[in-house]
């Protein structure tokens, strides 16, 4: 079976290399690029939405129909970002567009890429990792055919990604040196959301060796 995907956050590090390996896998039929503004990219298996309020997806809902899976890489930090707006465009953002695709297409496998240490109980001391956890737990409870909460660590993207911030390529280096467990290739985060959107997976959260783990499969 190939899949027909649409992926949202392309324009960000995280979905530029989940993109990348889309357009090159064989496992992958079409995409649809949902964003804000364009990637710049030019593939005959890419389409491209843009649509300025992803709140109000209404314009644009038909354009959404036939697909079988989402790669929702769209997020960004809570560092210097108000609580009312983390959580807005953390939770509220992420489970409107959730639940307008979940209308648009039965059979539908949803996957998020949520955090490392997302906080499943919403109780935590982390403001994040609090609103992280109801998202994957809200996410959960929609009627798609599956949902997979993705818990990344650091994330390595391939060579000549114009999507990674300089700050964050020393880190990387670092983690390279002394916890190489806890960091993951984006196409291998891109290989573990075709395999459970293909064939499942035996659990609803994957962990950094559950990535790991899928990739290879």
């Amino acid at each position: 079976m190939k899949l027909k995907v649409i992926i949202t956050g392309a324009t960000g590090m995280v979905g530029e290399g989940v993109l990348h390996h889309c357009l090159n896998d064989d496992r992958i039929e079409s995409v649809l690029s949902l964003s804000r503004k364009s990637a710049h990219i030019t593939h005959p298996k890419l389409k491209e939405v843009l649509h300025s309020n992803f709140e109000d997806l209404t314009p644009i809902e038909h354009e959404l129909q036939g697909y079988d899976a989402c790669f929702f890489c769209l997020g960004l930090s809570s560092v210097g970002v108000s609580a009312e707006d983390y959580y807005r465009m953390t939770y509220t953002l992420t489970l409107h567009v959730a639940e307008v695709l979940c209308r648009q297409n039965q059979g539908m496998t949803f996957c998020y890429v949520s955090g490392a240490s997302t906080d499943s109980t919403e109780k935590g001391r982390m403001r994040w990792a609090r609103v992280k956890g109801k998202t994957e737990n809200d996410l959960l409870k929609l009627p798609f055919k599956a949902v997979y909460n993705f818990r990344p660590g650091g994330m390595e993207s391939f060579k000549g990604a114009v999507n990674v911030p300089a700050l964050y390529k020393p880190v990387i280096k670092l983690l390279k040196w002394i916890a190489p467990r806890k960091l993951i290739h984006l196409s291998e985060l891109a290989k573990a959301m075709i395999l459970v959107s293909t064939h499942g997976f035996h659990k609803n959260i994957l962990e950094i060796s559950d990535i790991k783990t899928a990739a290879k499969s």
